[in-house]
């Protein structure tokens, strides 16, 4: 599983990196057309909304992934044996059922509902069943680290908000 696992966080990364520089320029250009040109570009504005929605939700998915995502880990910390093992794996299942129940589920009805009516964008005429896909592909990711979580807690005991070893330095695309 880790090299499915290496695979999932290499294309997470390469999506964000690209989305993230991509978004910098849209919001590069919409400053600079902005105040030297004096005529806002409003598809650099629309598309650096959509790019920004893309990288919180692949960037929040890639950081569970990473074990680095935000958590409030006092359960597992004051408890002990089989008891913080059944905490653990509880933390990882409603993580996992918000993934495919909200996420996917919803986000998959979400997606097929906008794409269906039709809709789309004001200045780029992207339909925004396209923009959504995001949600139901940040959970896929989401749903399957946790899968990964909770195969490891059984195998070593290891938490979803356990680290390997000493923190290290650099930010969360190293």
């Amino acid at each position: 599983m880790t090299r499915i696992t290496r695979g999932v966080d290499l294309v997470l990364r390469l999506v964000i990196i690209l989305a993230f520089a991509v978004l910098v320029a849209c919001v590069i250009w919409q400053v600079f057309s902005r105040y030297v040109l004096e005529s806002p570009s409003t598809v650099t504005d629309e598309m650096a909304r959509f790019l920004f929605i893309w990288v919180a939700l692949l960037g929040g998915a890639y950081t569970l992934g990473q074990r680095r995502h935000l958590a409030i880990d006092l359960l597992p910390q004051i408890t002990h044996g089989n008891l913080r093992l059944m905490v653990n794996a509880g933390i990882i299942i409603a993580i996992a059922t918000f993934a495919a129940l909200v996420m996917i589920y919803g986000g998959l009805d979400l997606v097929n509902r906008t794409l269906a009516t039709g809709q789309v964008s004001p200045a780029l005429r992207l339909p925004m069943g396209l923009v959504y896909v995001a949600i139901p592909f940040s959970g896929i990711c989401i749903f399957y680290y946790c899968l990964t979580f909770l195969a490891d807690l059984f195998q070593t005991g290891r938490g979803p908000n356990d680290q390997d070893g000493a923190p290290r330095a650099g930010g969360p695309l190293d």
